[in-house]
């Protein structure tokens, strides 16, 4: 049965509520899904919602997403990286120039031994800087690299194993961090976290863990466009979507991430603005493709497709979703022309289901692996448990295992071979599709597999790999559209996921706040943002 774990979803702010309200005009206060504060290292872990308040806020990358547009899908421009280009003599590596003049949090200068620290904390077992929870967090971005070098003060090599045309896209979630303060808190990554420095637009000013983060402005940050307009920015982790809703009625927060889908009229009525986008976000369950899994039959996958009402589900979620039939949208140019039509279709699913050998005496009893809430995970409660009640509809039993969402991370992480994965179909693990690795190769790829990748079921397909392999060789953009529309096609023709919705990334704010950019994006610039 799904079950609600009170104590974790229980008071991450009341406890708060007069410090939030003694806050200065110029702080904006923001209500998480999370139920903690992200790492602070650089490598924040859960998810990419740490990325987006504990990645990007302190950190940059060297290569970043122009975030300024409601109407432009995000792009890929230069970070701490001015220029990327590959060796002429040999295509296998890569040349990054560095920006000059930047600073990191504490006045040391930015360089490329703070690159190659970097690389080193990910990939050099040997190194002091090897950072093994950081690794799991920031290998995803630089799992190609074969080797790198300084050339100079301002200048790496990075080389690939063959020619990898897409990892400079890779880098967009590998934040830079600092060697000289590596140095000067002891070599100790613990001691980085409470003292950490970056060179973003934020810096840290106090934080208490699974309680909140306060950011302040970087006056001298590197771009001078975007030093934040507010002085402050507060991070409350608050994962129970009544209690954030509660929070921002209250006025003891400006923005809430997805509030309740029941009381927007009421917020409205408040002159509270809802702000969605659509945003290149997927939420699917990912299965396990292991021999004894039920999912490992076609029949099974396809059944599970069919059997699943989105629209039923975006009326659930008072219209904050999109329906989902692949891994991308129907109208994008990577979505391809599966010939397997992912639609609500009971009588086609029992009709599977009994070719597999299920039926009313035999029903297909599974388990699958959810979080309460957190990062990209829309409404997990809500949403598992009305799917739930659909797939019983067809006669399959689903029992679901609710974890804290960083929790379910690292389930993820350990992959569908792991000791405790073995009673376990799937993982409901939500996923962006900002870019080609993110959108496809992370899944299908057999490289991919744990702890390198998100392979979590152990996709092993001869043709998905020689697919992977050519987009990783395709530098034209439109023949890489072309590549990656056969990936699309064959992941739905193999129904891999099982697809429910895409994403808006609905935010509840205050009319208060001013200055705000929903992007096409994941990610979002809080530089702009006042209150007031």
């Amino acid at each position: 049965m799904l079950t609600r774990r009170s104590a974790l979803l229980a008071g991450a702010t009341l406890p708060f509520a007069g410090t939030v309200k003694a806050q200065q005009p110029s702080a904006l206060r923001i209500a998480m899904t999370l139920a903690d504060i992200p790492v602070t290292d650089g490598a924040p872990d859960q998810g990419t919602e740490g990325i987006r308040f504990m990645g990007y806020t302190m950190y940059d990358p060297l290569v970043a997403w122009d975030l300024s547009s409601a109407t432009e899908p995000a792009r890929l421009v230069p970070g701490l990286a001015t220029k990327w280009y590959q060796d002429p003599a040999d295509p296998t590596k890569w040349i990054f120039e560095l920006r000059e003049g930047v600073k990191f949090h504490h006045g040391a200068p930015f360089t490329a031994d703070d690159v190659i620290f970097s690389l080193d904390r990910t990939l050099n077992d040997k190194s002091p800087a090897f950072d093994r929870l950081g690794r799991s967090v920031l290998i995803a971005s630089v799992w190609p690299l074969v080797g790198y070098r300084k050339i100079d003060s301002h200048k790496v090599e990075m080389q690939t194993n063959g020619v990898d045309t897409l990892m400079p896209s890779l880098l967009n979630r590998f934040n830079i961090a600092s060697a000289d303060n590596f140095e000067k808190v002891g070599k100790d990554w613990q001691a980085y976290r409470k003292s950490p420095s970056g060179t973003g637009p934020w810096k840290m000013k106090a934080w208490t863990p699974r309680e909140r983060a306060e950011l302040e402005r970087n006056t001298d940050y590197w771009n001078k466009d975007r030093i934040p307009k507010s002085e402050r920015m507060v991070l409350l982790p608050i994962p129970d979507v009544s209690t954030r809703t509660a929070a921002l009625l209250s006025g003891r927060v400006d923005w809430i991430e997805a509030p309740a889908p029941d009381s927007l009229e009421k917020l409205k009525a408040a002159g509270v603005k809802i702000e969605t986008n659509a945003i290149p976000h997927m939420w699917p369950y990912t299965l396990s493709m292991l021999p004894g899994a039920p999912t490992a039959d076609i029949r099974v996958r396809k059944a599970m497709n069919l059997a699943i009402d989105r629209d039923a589900i975006v009326k659930v979620l008072n219209g904050l979703a999109v329906p989902a039939v692949g891994c991308v949208p129907a109208d994008h140019p990577w979505f391809g022309n599966p010939s397997f039509k992912i639609k609500y279709d009971p009588a086609e699913a029992k009709r599977l289901l009994a070719d597999a050998g299920y039926g009313p005496n035999k029903k297909l009893k599974t388990k699958i692996a959810i979080s309460t809430s957190g990062s990209g995970q829309m409404y997990p409660l809500i949403m598992n448990e009305a799917i739930q009640q659909q797939w019983a509809e067809v006669g399959i039993d689903v029992e679901f295992q609710v974890m804290d969402w960083n929790a379910l991370l690292n389930f993820m992480r350990q992959g569908a071979k792991a000791p405790d994965a073995a009673p376990f179909s799937a993982i409901n693990v939500s996923w962006n599709t900002m870019d080609p690795h993110n959108a496809f190769m992370r899944f299908v790829d057999s490289q991919q597999v744990p702890p390198k990748g998100s392979n979590w079921g152990y996709i092993n397909d001869p043709v998905f790999d020689a697919l992977a392999k050519q987009a990783r060789s395709t530098s034209d953009p439109k023949e890489l559209d072309k590549v990656l529309a056969k990936i699309n096609t064959k992941m739905v023709d193999d129904a891999v996921f099982v697809w429910v919705v895409h994403d808006v990334w609905p935010n509840a704010i205050s009319s208060k706040v001013k200055g705000y950019v929903h992007p096409k994006s994941w990610y979002v610039d809080f530089s702009p943002v006042t209150v007031g």
